[in-house]
């Protein structure tokens, strides 16, 4: 599943759109790596990810990919696609 689909998908992000925005901008990375939002993820890949507004005197949080949707999932169950490594 590409990263872009995946951040609107387990609602990391708001909209597709966005997703796209923080990709191009390089400041999502995967694996340690900056990543595009064609990035294909796997089971298990670390995604970081810069802080809402508002927030950024803490360290950028990390999330695990813990489960790759075929489709679109409901609000509850899309948390169960990751696990927050740093808050």
């Amino acid at each position: 599943m590409r990263l872009d689909k995946f951040l609107q998908i387990s609602r990391l992000v708001k909209r597709r759109t966005i997703a796209n925005t923080l990709c191009s901008k390089g400041a999502v990375s995967v694996n340690g790596h900056t990543a595009k939002a064609g990035k294909m993820l796997s089971v298990g890949d670390v995604i970081r990810m810069p802080h809402p507004i508002g927030i950024e005197d803490t360290p950028e949080p990390e999330y695990e990919v813990v489960e790759l949707p075929t489709g679109n999932v409901s609000r509850a169950r899309a948390e169960t696609l990751y696990r927050q490594l740093k808050p």
